[in-house]
């Protein structure tokens, strides 16, 4: 037995002894028949989980931007400390926004294969879907309870004085807003993802500001098993556009039938294959090569977002009819007759928008009964995102998270930057691009 494992159990009884419930008693990392006997979430093995979640008003797209944040801090983590197996808990998705599809069930607690391809995942740090955790950790025990959740706040004098600097504080909750209610001690329910079944052993509030990985020093690995951060957008990227997040981005593959889905639309509606555009790539996202030879599909695709976008950013969202002068500009430039429209837009603001450009062919994607009842909001969302993607051109919506996660997307597949990095203006008249969000290799 090893010193830091006879460390460990002397804590444990040492916890025990003065009347915490906190303690472990010592099992293998699976379950077995005297696991089972152990209390709870108690016994002493190699594996330590982290789970996550997010501002319940945060999309889908800057939902998967925070992984990317996590992801690269688990990995940092895992290559400094060697002694215990970090695991990544991925929260399950659930009832945002966008998601306003009635008549197709459930769209709470949706698994992470719904939309990603896990093994890809895994190629970079290990994950593990929340249904795999709660058997795992539970050992097949319906109750799951967590050993520690921080529920992370933003240092609200900072913003006031504009004065920034790293901090790491324990503060008191404000119970009166807590989404997290202590039923008697050691137990505390909350909304763990729309599950009835989890419950938390202690909350503590933390007033924040700095990088992810500056959350290591909360992770306590020889007294907490499990530990989760609520309000995980607060901590910032570690390493925000370097290599790293490049390498978190790529892994980052949708589930392989969305793929087969788009491609299968591209080639009936918008006569494009990956062998015809130079888009084809490996199975494996580790032997990506980096590259700018991308041809893409002969059409032209936009995102064109409405819906909140007009009230939230109306000095920057044209109008219907300026958003047909800027594309007939640029298809008549380009030298395109196909145009696919990925949009939030109301049918018939879709109708206006085709009415205005008679002389091209016009297209978005609809679903299938089949497609919108197994992959949901989400999936479609997908698809529309992959669709454009692959376009010999691309323009975008300003400051949309939507944009944001094509735009990588064509960085990894190998476009020339000029024919991803544009977007709808105000006006016909042209504006500046803010910039190149360019891939590291």
């Amino acid at each position: 037995m090893s010193v830091l494992k006879i460390l460990c159990i002397v804590i444990s009884i040492a916890y025990v002894a003065s009347g915490s419930e906190s303690g472990f008693c010592e099992t293998p990392d699976e379950c077995t028949e005297n696991s089972r006997g152990c209390p709870g979430q108690s016994h002493f093995t190699g594996k330590r989980y982290i789970l996550y979640n997010v501002n319940p008003a945060e999309g889908f797209n800057l939902r998967r931007d925070v992984y990317i944040r996590v992801a690269v801090f688990l990995r940092r983590l895992i290559e400094r400390d060697k002694e215990y197996q970090w695991q990544l808990v991925l929260p399950p998705w659930g009832n945002l926004y966008h998601w306003q599809s009635r008549n197709i069930g459930s769209q709470e607690r949706l698994s992470w294969g719904t939309f990603f391809d896990i093994a890809s995942l895994q190629r970079y740090v290990p994950v593990m879907e929340m249904y795999t955790f709660m058997e795992e950790y539970s050992c097949g025990n319906r109750e799951v309870q967590l050993d520690r959740l921080y529920i992370l706040q933003n240092d609200e004098e900072m913003f006031k004085t504009g004065k920034f600097e790293d901090k790491n504080e324990l503060v008191d909750c404000d119970r009166g807003s807590l989404r997290y209610h202590e039923l008697e001690q050691h137990l505390y329910i909350g909304p763990f993802w729309g599950y009835h079944n989890v419950t938390v052993r202690d909350v503590k509030c933390l007033k924040f500001h700095g990088m992810a990985h500056d959350l290591s020093q909360n992770l306590m690995p020889m007294q907490y098993r499990s530990i989760m951060f609520d309000r995980m957008e607060i901590a910032l990227h570690d390493e925000y556009g370097s290599k790293e997040y490049w390498r978190a981005r790529r892994s980052m593959r949708y589930n392989s039938e969305l793929y087969d889905i788009a491609e299968k639309y591209r080639k009936i509606f918008l006569n494009s294959t990956n062998v015809n555009d130079n888009t084809e790539r490996p199975a494996d996202w580790t032997k990506e090569k980096n590259r700018r030879n991308a041809r893409g599909g002969p059409y032209l695709a936009v995102h064109l977002r409405r819906r909140d976008f007009i009230r939230a950013h109306k000095e920057s969202v044209p109008t219907i009819m300026d958003t047909a002068l800027q594309l007939q500009k640029r298809m008549d430039r380009l030298g395109l007759t196909l145009l696919f429209v990925a949009t939030d837009a109301e049918q018939y603001e879709f109708e206006e928008l085709k009415s205005y450009l008679p002389q091209y062919k016009v297209m978005k994607y609809v679903p299938s009964d089949y497609v919108i009842n197994k992959f949901k909001d989400g999936g479609v969302a997908i698809i529309d995102q992959i669709i454009c993607s692959y376009a010999r051109y691309f323009i975008g919506t300003h400051e949309s998270t939507f944009t944001f996660r094509i735009q990588e997307d064509r960085e990894i597949i190998g476009f020339p930057l000029k024919t991803t990095f544009n977007k709808l203006c105000k006006t016909d008249e042209d504006c500046t691009i803010d910039g190149f969000w360019s891939i590291v290799w």
